[in-house]
This record gives structure tokens, C-alpha cells and sequence, in this order.
């Protein structure tokens, strides 16, 4: 690490040669690769755009130059050069660095990027608040990449890119992959663009010369870029649609030629107008465990960094996670009735939709990172007799709300929403916490909304949302596992808006709704308290809340997301409504601050919903 030792902040990095810029490459993947063995992230995105990463922070005085990244889990070589490498060591650990680049972290860290599809429509933000702002010598660089130009927001914000003034370098990683393999027309015409990679490189070469002689003026280069665009799609019999939306197009060029990279950047550093680069990468790129099978190392928990063997806890009684869960009862159901078809979006093994995958491919749908549409497609298809089971992480689910509402509850059509990773998902943080999707679909018309307590209660409610007449039926389960070794059972029909009576008591009622209820089982034990399992938060169960509001003066609400206008809203709303007036104590996430990274069990206990805190707010 004789190189990488002698840099802090991109100051240093550019007292560097060009000629050791390689070195450094090699010396930063040694240094991620090391650092992940023992505390697991993502790790195969990072290694692929390390040349790329260099490359940047060499070219633009950041942080006053801007880059704006796209899926965050490719930026852990951005962080170890801008000043945290020290603290790399606590990323994703709670009170650590965060998971994730945000500007409330670094200032090198632009905007937010949890989520994908956004970095375009930031950058040309920032772009335009250059101009507006007397700062027109500030460069914006938006890196986009990993499945993400899938995602409609990419499009919209290139769209308005090509029409607003703008000098903004737009940079696709191209490494064909999201998690999983990209998927869908995209991902072709990025291929077929390879096909024209002579063409593009002497096309930018011949450019920049004509620039350096002083031939070559933005007027005249406009002109020739159109005559351009005609000749090559006459010839090749294909528009190339970046050109087509008058954003200039350069590429593909080897994204892992960092000195070519540094050459190429610093020619387009002042060109005028929007542009975007094309670059190939490799997901995983110089560590070969990881060049083999990118989607199990895209986060391979931990790792012996020397043999690339995974250190996988294969502890026989550990209960399965409830997407295995899912992913099975889904091949199940699928078998039992044809109309079932699958769908998600970009995450087939986050899910476990590739058990399913595997087995019925022309009955499941990967339709990229485009949430909105994930949902609007299974509304389309549940419109003419399927059944989707249209599977997206809560987080995510934020993305298709309008589409939720407009295109599935609207008609009352038959979609059976599969939200994974509900509630604290953990080391990801809150741009992955599934903390809003309870209280923002409760007042959605035609919505049945449910969560199991356990794997059984998951297979049940997926066995009733798939019989006939049930409508939009949303199912929240969490990350990770569950509590049964014996999660199989036979499949019963729950009646929709019927809890259970888990235990009686006398002092307290205390209602979860879905797995958080396993803390409060461990919580009640010993004390007077009743459990009631609410299994549904639309329709709530009438009749045990009548049962509770006649018998008790103190309730307890518990769920795994934010408090407010969730489970706990819906019962004071009801006793009002009714004309009881409990003492209702709502425990769930906080509204006034998102909840950052940690342990799920480190998180439980700070937002209160471990056993403990549950027991003590009985005691209390």
C-alpha cells in the first residue's frame, strides 16, 4: 500500500504520476477486497469501477467539481479517497460510516443514492444551479451504471437533459449487470453499441485534433455531429439514441484502462453541451472469485480474501429466511394454478424468485430496476385473468406508490404485492429500511394489507391472496430469518381481517402486526399482559378490537415501521371512532428522524422494539 498510504483526501491523489495511477488501482482493490473479508458490503460493484473512481478524483478538483453516483454500493473506493479510510473499517456498523455516499456524511458525497435511476436528473440540477449561480466553471459528472439506466427516472432525466443548457458529463458504467443480470431492450442496444467502437474512437479522436487546431467550433460541431448521426444510422441501420437527444456520445472505451480513462476525461473535461461516455467494466473486476459469479459476490458477507471461500453459516438449525420461504411456496402455488405468473423488479435472487425462475422461466418477469412499471405490468396482466405476485423490497415499493394506487387499486384488480425486507433491514440503512409502506398504502381504497408472524402464517396468507375475488392483497415479511426449523405446512385459507389470540391476560393488551410479534412473545412471558396477533392492518380485526377496548384500560401497539399512521394509528382511530378512550402506547419506527444503520438487533433496541423495550413499556 506504498501509494494508497500517502493519500487522504484527491489533493494527494493528484501529486501522483499518471504512470502510477495502475499501481494505485491494484493497491485500492487489495485494500477493499481486505477490508470486506471481515466486515461484508458490497463488494463486486466497488471492484469494478475502481480504475474509473481514480480516474475522477485525478481530472475534477473535487469536491468542488461534482459527481454525482449512482447506486451507491459502487462507491466504496470514492469513500476510502476522500478522507474515510481510517473509518472504513466501520462502514455499515452502527455509529459508523454509512453505507451508502450522503452529503450529510462528506462533502465529496453530492446527493443521496440509496436507491437507483437518479444520479442524471441530480447532476443536471447541480448543472444548472452552476450556471444560475455564477459558478459556470464547476464540472457535473453523473456516474450511472448497474442496471440503473432501466429505471424511467434515468430516461426522464435524460430527456430534459438534452433541452435544458447544460455542460454535464454523463458517465454509463456498462458492466451488463444490476445484481442480477441486466435484463430487457436497454441492455441489447448497449451491446449492439459495441459494435461500433472503431467508429466512435477515431470519431473522438478526429474531434479533439480539429478542437486543437482551432477548426472546430460549437456552431460547426453541431452541425457536422447531426451530418454525423444521419450518415452512421443510414449506414448501420440503427439511430444511436443518446445522439438522437442531441446528448453527444463517446464510446465505449475499457473502463478499466485507468490512464486511458485519465487521457479521455481531460479531452472532454470543457466540452460544451451534454455528453455522455460509454464505458465497459467488469463487476468484480481483478478478484476472480468474484469475476466468476458476480451476483453471489455482489455481497458475499464474509470471505477469506487468499482462497475466496465464503465463510457461510450452514448451521442445519437455522430457520430458512422468509424470501426462501416465499420463493418456495410461490413454485408451490404456481404448480397448483396456472394463472399465477411472478414478477420483480431486477431482484430475482434477493427475492428468491429464481426458485420459480428456474423451474416456470416463461411464467416469471424480470423487468429490470423499474418498480413503477413492475407494478403496472402485473396490472395489466392480472386485468386480462392472471395472478402476479408482484415481489419488490419496501424501500423500493416507494417508487411505484402512484402506480400501486392508479393502476392496481383503482380497478380492484387481482395483484398480490409481495414486500420484502418490511421494516429495519439492518446494516443497509435508512435508504433500505422498509419503514413507510404500512402507513402510506393503509388509507388506499380496495387494499387488503397483511403480515405473518411466522413462515407458516406467510405461506397461509400467500395460499388465500392467490384464491379468486381477493383483489390488490398486499404481504410484508422482513429480512432474513425466520423462527420455525418446520417451516412447510399445509396450505389453509385465512379469513381476511381476522387476528388470533396468542395469549390472555388481564393488566394490558398488547397488538403486533406481522414478525415483530415473535418479540413480543418473549417479551409478555411472566407478566399479565394478553397477545393479540392482528395478521391483518386492512381490514383490522373488529372483533378483537372490541373484545380489547371492553376489557382493558392500557394497550400496546408494536409494529415494524413507522408509528405514525400505521398499526398503532389505526387502533386509536378506531376506539375514537367508537367512542372508547384507552391509553394506547405506540411503539414502532420514529417519524422524526430516519433510523441510520446497525445491527437489526442494535436497531430494535435504539427505536424500542426489542423484547426488552417492549417488556419495560408493559411495566410501565
Amino acid at each position: 500500500m506504498e501509494l494508497l498510504n500517502n493519500i487522504k483526501y484527491p489533493d494527494d491523489l493528484r501529486k501522483l504520476s499518471v504512470d502510477q495511477l495502475p499501481e494505485l488501482c491494484q493497491e485500492l482493490r487489495d485494500d477493499i477486497v481486505k477490508e470486506l473479508s471481515v466486515n461484508p458490503g458490497h463488494l463486486a460493484s466497488s471492484l469494478g469501477v475502481v480504475e474509473l473512481t481514480v480516474a475522477l478524483h485525478y481530472v475534477y478538483n473535487t469536491p468542488e467539481d461534482r459527481i454525482v453516483w449512482d447506486v451507491g454500493h459502487q462507491a466504496y473506493g470514492h469513500k476510502i479517497l476522500t478522507g474515510r479510510r481510517e473509518q472504513f473499517c466501520t462502514n455499515r456498523k452502527l455509529g459508523g460510516i454509512r453505507p451508502f455516499p450522503s452529503p450529510l456524511e462528506s462533502e465529496y458525497d453530492t446527493f443521496a443514492c440509496g436507491h437507483a435511476s437518479n444520479s442524471v436528473s441530480a447532476a443536471l440540477g447541480m448543472a444548472v444551479a452552476a450556471k444560475k449561480t455564477g459558478n459556470s466553471d464547476r464540472h457535473v459528472v453523473a456516474v450511472i451504471g448497474d442496471g440503473a439506466l432501466s429505471g424511467g427516472l434515468a430516461f426522464e432525466g435524460l430527456n430534459n437533459a438534452s433541452s435544458s443548457p447544460n455542460d454535464m458529463l454523463i458517465i454509463l458504467n456498462d458492466n451488463n449487470m444490476s445484481i442480477d443480470r441486466s435484463v430487457g431492450g436497454m441492455k441489447q442496444y448497449l451491446i449492439n453499441l459495441s459494435t461500433n467502437e472503431t467508429y466512435n474512437a477515431i470519431k473522438f479522436k478526429a474531434n479533439n485534433w480539429l478542437h486543437r487546431k482551432g477548426l472546430m467550433s460549437d456552431e460547426r460541431q453541431n452541425g457536422l455531429q447531426r451530418l454525423a448521426n444521419a450518415l452512421k444510422s443510414a449506414i448501420s441501420h440503427q439511430q444511436n439514441i443518446f445522439d438522437g437527444m442531441n446528448i453527444r456520445y463517446f464510446g465505449p472505451f475499457d473502463g478499466h484502462n485507468v490512464k486511458e480513462l485519465v487521457r479521455i476525461l481531460r479531452q472532454m473535461k470543457n466540452m460544451k453541451g451534454p455528453k455522455l461516455l460509454h464505458l465497459h467494466t467488469q463487476k468484480g473486476h481483478g478478484y476472480a472469485p468474484a469475476e466468476k459469479d458476480v451476483t453471489t459476490w455482489h455481497a458475499p458477507g464474509k470471505f477469506d480474501p487468499e482462497t475466496g471461500e465464503r465463510l457461510v453459516d450452514k448451521d442445519p438449525n437455522k430457520p430458512q429466511k422468509y424470501q426462501d420461504v416465499f420463493g418456495h411456496t410461490l413454485l408451490e402455488l404456481a404448480h397448483k394454478n396456472p394463472k399465477i405468473v411472478g414478477v420483480t423488479p431486477a431482484m430475482p435472487s434477493g427475492c428468491s424468485m429464481n426458485i420459480m425462475m428456474k423451474e416456470m422461466p416463461d411464467r416469471t418477469f424480470d423487468v429490470g430496476i423499474a418498480e413503477g412499471h413492475a407494478v403496472t405490468f402485473s396490472g395489466g396482466m392480472a386485468k386480462d385473468g392472471l395472478i402476479p405476485f408482484c415481489n419488490i423490497y419496501s424501500a423500493f415499493s416507494q417508487r411505484a406508490f402512484d402506480n400501486i394506487i392508479h393502476d392496481v387499486a383503482l380497478l380492484n384488480l387481482h395483484v398480490v404485492f409481495c414486500f420484502d425486507r418490511a421494516g429495519i433491514v439492518g446494516e443497509d440503512g435508512a435508504t433500505h429500511h422498509g419503514a413507510f409502506d404500512l402507513a402510506a398504502l393503509r388509507p388506499i381504497p380496495n387494499l387488503t394489507i397483511a403480515s405473518p408472524m411466522d413462515e407458516h402464517e406467510l405461506r397461509r396468507l400467500m395460499y388465500t391472496a392467490q384464491l379468486p375475488d381477493k383483489g390488490p392483497f398486499v404481504i410484508r415479511y422482513p429480512r432474513g430469518g425466520g423462527v420455525l426449523l418446520n417451516w412447510r405446512c399445509p396450505f389453509e385459507e385465512i379469513k381476511v381481517g381476522t387476528g388470533r389470540k396468542m395469549r390472555d391476560g388481564t393488566d394490558v393488551a398488547v397488538l403486533s402486526i406481522g414478525p415483530i410479534g415473535n418479540n413480543v412473545t418473549e417479551a409478555v412471558e411472566g407478566t399479565k399482559a394478553a397477545h393479540y396477533d392482528m395478521r391483518f392492518l386492512k381490514p383490522l380485526d373488529e372483533d378483537i378490537l372490541e373484545e380489547v377496548a371492553q376489557k382493558f384500560k392500557h394497550i400496546i401497539t408494536v409494529e415494524n415501521g413507522v408509528k405514525s399512521g400505521g398499526l398503532g394509528s389505526a387502533v386509536l382511530e378506531w376506539m375514537n371512532d367508537h367512542g372508547y378512550a384507552p391509553r394506547v402506547t405506540r411503539l414502532g419506527m420514529p417519524d422524526t428522524k430516519f433510523v441510520e444503520h446497525g445491527t437489526v438487533e442494535e436497531l430494535q433496541h435504539i427505536v424500542g422494539l426489542d423484547a426488552a423495550s417492549i417488556r419495560k413499556a408493559i411495566e410501565s
